[in-house]
């Protein structure tokens, strides 16, 4: 397991978007996977990181 996993504004500093577009995101189904404990949202770094490459991957082609 990860030592820490990500908040919605952990997602939003590291990628530079403010914290509502990673909520849309989510609404959308667009953005990193996230997963719910208890009412709290988080990501997992991981998965972060591999959205941005997939999104790299993508503009590369």
């Amino acid at each position: 397991m990860p030592s820490r996993y990500l908040t919605p504004l952990d997602v939003a500093e590291i990628l530079g978007v403010p914290v509502e577009t990673v909520y849309q995101w989510r609404r959308k189904r667009t953005g990193p996977r996230g997963f719910r404990v208890g009412r709290h949202l988080r990501y997992d770094p991981v998965d972060v990181r591999a959205w941005v490459e997939s999104l790299m991957d993508g503009a590369a082609a």
